[in-house]
C-alpha cells in the first residue's frame, strides 16, 4: 500500500459522516469546533464564504470547491461574509428560510484516532482549499460531481455511494495539496510535503510501509532509495523529522496500537505483524512508545473494557 493510503487507513476511527443542505440566501450556519475530527465542507451548487471562528481569513467557495478542516477548526458558512449567524448544528444542517439564490453544500467530518497521529496529517494547515480545477485535478472534480449527482437524485445504493465517494474526495484532496507543494510554496516545499515530493525517500518510505515486519537497516533503505548509507540517513532525517529507523518503529507501534484497538488478535501475532520475534520484546518497545503494556492498552481502548468481537 502507499504511503497516504496506509497512513489514512490507521488514523481513520470509522466511515465519514455527512449532511447536505440546501440553503436560500440570506443565510449563515454555524459549525462548532470538532476535536478528533476533520472536517470538510463541498460546495455541490452556488457559491458561499467559510469563516473560520479563530479568526484565520475568509475563504470564498464555489462551485465543485473542497474545503478541508484538518483539526476540526469551527467556522461560519454563509451567503456573504456579514450574514446573521444562527447557533452550530447539532445533529444535522437544515436550511435557510431565505428566497434568494441557493446552494447546495455537503458538510461533514472524517473521525480520527487523536493517539496515532502522522505527519501527513498534523503537518496540514488548519485550513485546506481546493478550489475546482477540472483540468488539474480531475479525479476530484469527478468524486465532487458524483456526489452531487447521488443527493440531488437519490437512488438504489445512494447511502452506501457518499460515504465511499467522500472517502476517495479525502485522498484527493490530500494527494492534490501535497503534489501541488512544489507550485504553491515559492521556496520549495519543506517537511512532509517535500519528502512525498522526494523520489529516495519515498522509495524507502515505501518500502518500510509495504513490509514494516521486514528486517530493515539503513543500508538496505538506503539501497531501496539508490543512495548511499550516510547520504540517505541525512536526507531521510531532513525532510522527515526522524532517523530511517527511528521512524519505522513508531510507524510499526502505530500499527500495533491499531491492531490491539481493533482485533482480537494474541499479543504474539500483533508483535510477528510489526516485526518482533520476541513478544517480551515488543511488550517492552510499546510500552516505552506509549507507556502502557499492550495488554493495557487494549483494554483501555477497547469498548467497556472487552475485547474486540
Amino acid at each position: 500500500m502507499d504511503v497516504l493510503s496506509d497512513v489514512l487507513a490507521v488514523l481513520r476511527a470509522g466511515r465519514p459522516r455527512s449532511a447536505p443542505a440546501r440553503h436560500h440566501a440570506p443565510w449563515a450556519q454555524e459549525f462548532a469546533p470538532a476535536p478528533g475530527t476533520a472536517g470538510f465542507q463541498v460546495v455541490l451548487r452556488g457559491v458561499c464564504v467559510l469563516r473560520p471562528t479563530a479568526g484565520r481569513p475568509a475563504v470564498h467557495a464555489g462551485p465543485g470547491d473542497v474545503v478541508l478542516l484538518p483539526r476540526g477548526t469551527g467556522h461560519v458558512l454563509s451567503d456573504s461574509p456579514g450574514a446573521a449567524v444562527t447557533p452550530p448544528a447539532a445533529a444535522g444542517h437544515r436550511p435557510a428560510a431565505g428566497d434568494g439564490p441557493a446552494t447546495l453544500v455537503l458538510s461533514g467530518g472524517y473521525p480520527l484516532d487523536p493517539q496515532r497521529g502522522h505527519p501527513l496529517l498534523t503537518e496540514l494547515p488548519d485550513l485546506v482549499h481546493l478550489p475546482a480545477a477540472p483540468a488539474r485535478h480531475p479525479e476530484a472534480d469527478a468524486a465532487v460531481r458524483l456526489l452531487a449527482g447521488e443527493l440531488e437524485r437519490p437512488r438504489l445504493g445512494t447511502d452506501a455511494i457518499v460515504p465511499s465517494l467522500l472517502d476517495a474526495l479525502l485522498l484527493y484532496v490530500l494527494r492534490a495539496w501535497y503534489e501541488d507543494a512544489p507550485l504553491r510554496d515559492g521556496g520549495g516545499p519543506t517537511g512532509w510535503a517535500a519528502a512525498l515530493n522526494d523520489p529516495p525517500v519515498t522509495a524507502a518510505l515505501r518500502a518500510m510501509h509495504r513490509a514494516p515486519a521486514d528486517p530493515w537497516t539503513v543500508e538496505r533503505l538506503a539501497r531501496e532509495a539508490g543512495l548511499s548509507r550516510a547520504a540517505f540517513a541525512r536526507r531521510f532525517a531532513a525532510l522527515t523529522g526522524r532517523p530511517p529507523l527511528s521512524y519505522l518503529t513508531w510507524w510499526r507501534m502505530t500499527l500495533a496500537a491499531r491492531l490491539l484497538a481493533t482485533s482480537a488478535l494474541p499479543l504474539s501475532s500483533v508483535a510477528a505483524r510489526v516485526g518482533y520475534t520476541s513478544e517480551f520484546a515488543f511488550a517492552h518497545a510499546f510500552k516505552r512508545w506509549c507507556g502502557l503494556a499492550p495488554g493495557r492498552y487494549r483494554r483501555v481502548h477497547t469498548e467497556g473494557g472487552r475485547g474486540p468481537g
